[in-house]
C-alpha cells in the first residue's frame, strides 16, 4: 500500500462523497495505491451511514466509528494505528484541504527524505478574528518547540509510517504532532505551502476556546518532553534554591538578633519582621517542591515505560 489517508469526521455527511471522488480523481492519475480511513468521531448526523455506503461500493474505503465524540486527537491516533500505507496523509473532511497536494507531499517524504511534512495555509479564507490569534499562537509554538513551522494546526500533513506508529496522540495534542515526532527522534520535518479552500458545507467545529486549550497543551507537552522522565531535575532544583533562600534569610535574621542582644542594642522581635515570614514561606515552598520532585521520581522509576525507547535499526542481533 502506497498511501493511507486518515480523515477524522464529525458531522460532515454532505462532503464525504465529494471528498472521496476528489481523492480518487487525483491519485488515479499518479497510479498510487491508497486507502481512505474515515474515523467517525461520534457524529450525530448521517456521516456514518454515508461511510457505510462508500465502503460498500469502494474497497479502498475503511471506516471506524466512535460511540461518542472523543476529539480529533483520538480520531487521528486510532486512524494511525490502522494505517498500513508507506506514507500516511491526514486531512480534514470539510473539503478545505485539497487532495491535489497529496502527490507532492508523498514525493517529499519518499524522495527528499522527510519524516513529516506539514502543510502551510499561507492564504487563508478564515475570518479576521480567527487569523490573528492563529498567527500569535503559531509564533508562540515555534518559540517553545524550536520547530520552524508557520502553521502547526494545519490538518493536511504527510508522515512516514514509522512516525505515526511511534507517537501517541491524546487530549488535544493533534496540534503538536510535529513536536511529538521531534521528541520521538524524527527531526527531519518539512513544510509545504498548500491551498486552502473555502468551507462548502456546514460550520466550523472550533471556536476561540481552542487557542486557550492549545496554549495550555503546548506548555504541558513542553514540560513532559523535558522533564517527564526526570521530574527531580526541575522540582528538586527549584525546591533547593527556594529552601536555601529562606534558610539564609532566617539565619541572617537570627544572627542579627543575637548580635544586637550581645551589644545591648534595642531590636524588635524577629517574628515582628515581615522578612521572617517570607523566609519561612520560602522554606516551606522549597520543601514542598523538593518532595514533589522526589515523589515524581519514584513514580517515574516504577513506571513500566521507564525504559521504552525507539530503535531505528539493528545489525547482527
Amino acid at each position: 500500500m502506497d498511501i493511507s489517508i486518515v480523515v477524522p469526521v464529525y458531522n460532515e455527511e454532505e462532503s464525504l462523497g465529494e471528498l472521496r471522488e476528489w481523492i480518487e480523481s487525483i491519485l488515479s492519475q499518479h497510479s498510487l495505491k491508497y486507502e481512505i480511513i474515515f474515523v467517525d468521531d461520534g457524529s450525530n448526523d448521517g456521516s456514518w451511514k454515508v461511510i457505510e455506503e462508500l465502503s460498500g461500493k469502494h474497497a479502498a474505503i475503511r471506516g471506524i466509528r466512535f460511540r461518542r465524540n472523543y476529539g480529533k486527537a483520538a480520531a487521528l491516533h486510532t486512524g494511525f494505528q490502522s494505517a498500513s500505507g508507506e506514507v500516511v496523509i491526514t486531512m480534514d473532511a470539510d473539503l478545505q484541504d485539497s487532495p491535489e497536494e497529496i502527490p507532492e507531499l508523498v514525493r517529499m517524504i519518499r524522495e527528499e527524505g522527510y519524516d513529516l511534512v506539514s502543510g502551510w495555509k499561507k492564504k487563508r479564507y478564515d475570518p479576521f478574528t480567527k487569523r490573528i490569534p492563529s498567527r500569535f499562537y503559531n509564533w508562540f509554538a515555534r518559540k517553545v518547540s524550536g520547530i520552524r513551522l508557520h502553521d502547526f494546526n494545519c490538518g493536511l500533513k504527510a508522515y512516514r509510517n514509522q512516525v505515526v506508529k511511534s507517537i501517541e496522540v491524546y487530549g488535544d495534542m493533534h496540534r503538536y504532532i510535529p513536536f511529538l515526532a521531534k521528541r520521538a527522534g524524527f527531526t527531519n520535518i518539512g513544510e509545504k505551502v498548500v491551498q486552502h479552500q473555502k468551507r462548502k458545507y456546514g460550520v466550523t467545529k472550533y471556536g476561540m476556546k481552542r487557542f486557550v486549550v492549545g496554549y495550555l497543551d503546548l506548555i504541558s507537552i513542553s514540560f513532559i518532553g523535558r522533564f517527564g522522565r526526570r521530574p527531580m531535575h526541575l522540582f528538586g532544583t527549584f525546591g533547593t534554591v527556594m529552601f536555601l533562600i529562606g534558610f539564609f534569610a532566617a539565619a541572617w535574621l537570627g544572627g542579627q538578633k543575637i548580635y544586637f542582644t550581645i551589644h545591648s542594642i534595642p531590636m524588635p522581635r524577629v517574628t515582628q519582621s515581615p522578612y521572617f515570614y517570607l523566609a519561612l514561606t520560602a522554606m516551606i515552598i522549597g520543601t514542598q517542591l523538593f518532595l514533589a520532585g522526589f515523589l515524581g521520581e519514584l513514580i517515574t522509576r516504577n513506571s513500566t515505560e521507564r525504559n521504552v525507547y525507539l530503535i531505528d535499526e539493528t545489525i547482527n542481533l
